[in-house]
């Protein structure tokens, strides 16, 4: 069994990232510029746009942060977005989800100029992922192939199952693997809350991608020997073993189901940090035009 270090590979792509910013400022252009409007004070949308912030500033990005309270009407903030649209000197755009429920996510993502959506969740960009055309694939979904890829992992002909369907990750991901592209090409079934019998189906996986965001879900019993299991959940449980009292667990029981496995992603330490990277690559190709001239 072989461990995915996320963290490393994040901190090799950073560093090819930084090394390019250097290049485009030297030859006299602009540093990328990302954009993220932040309504009220989540305190997961708080960490993940700090960090996101930190990353700009580690591959020598410009970054802005728009915050706003959690009364902030629908159509304030569609205005606000509509402002950074029309800002030449903001390359790419990211609302941080979820918003509060009297605010449409759809009408948000639609708002954002396709050219700006770094996160991907435009229905032009995705429609451009399905047709295989060159656009801002969704953050967590590429950071995954990325993986993959520099894992050197087969995934021609292979089985893959995606536990979840939502449109960040488990939708978009059933998508890039079964693509005609390096690291897609598998026969991919996707699995939901609906889905019947789902040990038989991941039984017969070569590779799993588990985003329900149900801690634990997937246990030793599901997998057979050689699978790679990629675990996107992220859940904080009480813990009398730490410190602090909590600890991060996964989507995947890691000790019953690490021990069967060829490859598998920790938590945390695993995705995670892909998802973040992967936002920089998307803000990189919008900066220098290489989609939307």
């Amino acid at each position: 069994m072989e461990l995915i270090d996320g963290k490393k590979i994040s901190a090799e792509v950073k560093q090819e990232i930084a090394a390019e910013v250097e290049e485009i400022i030297k030859n006299g252009g602009k540093k990328p510029h990302l954009a993220a409007i932040i309504v009220g004070h989540d305190g997961a949308s708080e960490t993940y746009v700090a960090a996101k912030v930190k990353a700009c500033h580690q591959v020598g990005f410009d970054s802005s942060e728009f915050r706003f309270e959690d009364t902030i009407t629908e159509a304030e903030l569609l205005a606000e977005i509509e402002k950074v649209n029309q800002d030449d000197s903001i390359d790419g755009l990211i609302v941080q989800l979820p918003l509060p429920k009297h605010i449409s996510e759809s009408k948000v993502i639609e708002t954002i100029r396709p050219e700006k959506d770094v996160d991907g969740f435009h229905p032009m960009n995705v429609g451009k992922m399905v047709a295989t055309l060159p656009t801002y694939l969704p953050a967590t979904p590429a950071g995954i192939v990325e993986l993959l890829k520099r894992y050197k992992i087969e995934t021609s002909g292979k089985n893959c199952v995606v536990l979840g369907r939502s449109n960040i990750v488990g939708t978009p991901m059933s998508v890039l693997m079964s693509r005609k592209a390096s690291h897609g090409d598998c026969t991919v079934t996707l699995c939901h809350s609906r889905t019947k019998n789902i040990p038989e189906i991941t039984r017969e996986a070569d590779i799993i991608i588990v985003a329900l965001g149900m801690p634990e879900f997937l246990t030793g019993d599901m997998v057979k020997t050689g699978a790679v299991v990629i675990d996107v959940g992220i859940h904080r449980i009480k813990s009398d073993k730490t410190k602090s009292g909590w600890k991060l667990i996964g989507d995947v029981n890691f000790d019953e189901v690490a021990p069967k496995c060829s490859f598998i992603t920790p938590v945390p330490g695993g995705v995670g940090p892909m998802t973040i990277v992967s936002l920089l690559q998307n803000t990189l190709i919008a900066s220098k035009k290489e989609i939307y001239s």
